[in-house]
């Protein structure tokens, strides 16, 4: 952290100074609004019942299913045509399209953790919003990866790794 130095009848004392964080973060954290929350992150009072969300598969065991299937299915689409040294078309596509849902979810994770929709309210939704425009700028990269390319995404793994 910057400080400044101040002369003063003791000699002289350091100062933390009004410049030592850049305007950008100051002025940044003007338009990022949080919306209000309760004392303590606590609705209601202690005597009131528990409301329990409805139980809904998709955002439960599915969803975790189905995160659990797409990382270990990964493993063996990538290490196969690295090892055997031969390409399969379809193998490569379907190891192109785990690669993009996987980051899919691991970002959107990441955006439910540190962009909470209680706390940011619609900068959650944005961000939700951009990684889906970004998931299919990725979509669509992985196709042209794919019809243009050679050997696919495995012989750009190839060469980045020969490199």
């Amino acid at each position: 952290m910057l400080a400044r130095t101040q002369l003063s009848s003791s000699g002289l004392k350091m100062m933390k100074s009004q410049f030592t964080r850049p305007m950008a973060v100051s002025s940044l954290r003007r338009c990022i609004t949080t919306l209000p929350q309760p004392a303590g992150g606590v609705i209601g009072t202690v005597n009131d019942a528990y409301i329990a969300p409805p139980a809904s598969k998709t955002h439960g065991s599915l969803h975790w299913t189905t995160e659990r299937l797409v990382s270990v299915g990964l493993v063996p689409l990538t290490f196969v045509p690295l090892v055997t040294g031969v390409e399969y078309g379809i193998a490569d596509s379907i190891l192109a399209a785990l690669l993009l849902v996987h980051s899919h979810i691991g970002f959107g994770a990441c955006i439910a953790d540190y962009i909470p929709a209680r706390t940011y309210g619609s900068l959650h939704n944005y961000a939700m919003y951009l990684l889906s425009f970004g998931g299919l700028v990725s979509a669509y990269g992985i196709y042209e990866i794919e019809s243009r390319e050679k050997e696919g995404l495995i012989g750009i793994i190839k060469k980045l790794w020969t490199a």
